[in-house]
């Protein structure tokens, strides 16, 4: 296991001993323990971030949910795993307050805990922290994306642009109603180290942000994507739907509806086929630029897709002001509604307001046969979800296309 840096808070003298000695058994040794809320603030201030924070809840001295909040906004941790024996409701809205302000949040840890337990979690941390702290230089994202490796290039060339040719490539999940008939795909970008690793888009996209990188990289996968689409409609005659996520700020360039207009017909791909998926909604604005560039996207034919519904303060109001197509319930929400009567509510509620909207609903996050069963009971909706297909890539989503059994006709996207 990776050398991880842990903080535990917690006012028992006895459980502190316990869980230090519990990490300590999982190999994890760097460890700040503290008592109060003062003293792991303090500890933090002389020992800097660390990866994994374990908070009590219940604390006679202090405010945890205050350090929580302080935690994820001065990123002084990465993932957060609740200690606590708290009522559902409780623990669902600490860890949802946590989210918000950037934490991920891992489960909770009852009372008492095992050293079992403890190691399982350790594990599945893992899957969660960032490739390292968070970007401070050049340097450091020269490292992490990967561009000392192109010192060799000669000053004339882009090194950013090489290195996004390079590294940078699309998978492709499939999108299927519920009678499990393929619809569309979204296409998730994996960025492809030198070293053989793999970073996801939560991992390096806020890093091409800080580079400036993020724009030419977005145009790269949708030229990616629909060369694909294009190569799919040579091969087989149909076209397939293509959902893109792209970043709020790019609609604020009065030229960007009428370069992808001329990216679609340069692929010779339809502008119906193609969903734009906008997952920093909060961050557009109602004036003249943002709801221009929407409407000019509309007016050529491409679907909008709101895709962060319900999360970081993405209000109702979003699909008022704004034209979109298509609605997606998060994974938050729809993993593991099977059994949690709260997140059925509110799926349910999405899906019946989406549909008197006229918008299309793609349910995201279906990892399991339960919760697929779950959003069925509720109404139609399309799917998407490991339990579906993983994210591949073209050549195996062409393999998974050919193995599929197709309808003598297949629905359009709304």
């Amino acid at each position: 296991m990776r050398s991880l840096n842990v903080l535990i808070l917690e006012d028992h003298p006895f459980q502190l001993m316990a869980l230090h000695q519990m990490l300590n058994a999982n190999g994890v040794f760097n460890v700040i323990t503290a008592e109060t809320v003062e003293a792991a603030r303090q500890s933090l201030a002389s020992k800097g971030p660390v990866d994994i924070a374990i908070c009590d809840l219940y604390l006679e001295q202090g405010d945890a949910l205050e350090l929580i909040r302080e935690l994820g906004e001065l990123r002084q941790a990465q993932v957060l795993i609740l200690l606590s024996s708290a009522q559902p409701d409780v623990l669902e809205g600490v860890a949802s307050m946590a989210r918000q302000a950037g934490l991920n949040v891992l489960r909770c840890l009852p009372k008492p805990a095992s050293a079992q337990l403890v190691g399982q979690l350790l594990t599945a941390c893992l899957q969660h922290l960032r490739p390292g702290p968070q970007v401070v230089s050049w340097d450091k994202v020269r490292q992490l994306l990967g561009l000392n490796e192109l010192d060799e290039l000669p000053p004339s060339v882009d090194a950013c642009q090489v290195a996004i040719a390079r590294y940078a490539s699309a998978s492709f999940q499939p999108i299927v109603c519920q009678a499990g008939v393929l619809q569309g795909v979204e296409v998730l970008a994996r960025w492809y180290l030198p070293d053989g690793g793999v970073l996801l888009p939560h991992e390096f996209l806020p890093v091409l942000e800080f580079a400036g990188m993020e724009e030419a990289f977005t145009w790269h996968v949708l030229e990616e994507a629909l060369g694909f689409v294009s190569q799919i409609a040579w091969d087989t005659g149909e076209i397939l739907p293509v959902a893109v996520n792209i970043p709020g700020r790019m609609l604020e360039h009065a030229h960007f509806p009428q370069a992808l207009q001329r990216l679609l017909q340069r692929h010779a791909v339809p502008a119906h086929s193609l969903t734009l998926e906008l997952v920093e909604t909060t961050r557009l604005n109602t004036d003249s630029a943002h709801v221009s560039s929407l409407l000019r996207l509309r007016m050529i034919g491409c679907k909008l897709s709101i895709g962060d519904f319900g999360i970081g303060g993405t209000s109702l109001q979003r699909l008022l002001e704004l034209p979109f197509t298509e609605l997606k319930i998060p994974p938050a929400f729809a993993c593991g509604m099977a059994g949690d009567e709260r997140k059925v509510a509110v799926v349910a509620g999405a899906m019946s307001m989406a549909s008197r909207m006229g918008m299309n609903v793609v349910v995201t996050g279906i990892e399991t046969p339960a919760d697929r069963d779950a959003v069925a009971l509720l109404g139609p909706a399309w799917l998407q979800g490991c339990l579906i297909a993983p994210p591949m890539d073209a050549q195996a989503l062409k393999a998974w296309i050919g193995s599929q059994v197709r309808p003598t006709h297949a629905p359009a996207r709304r």
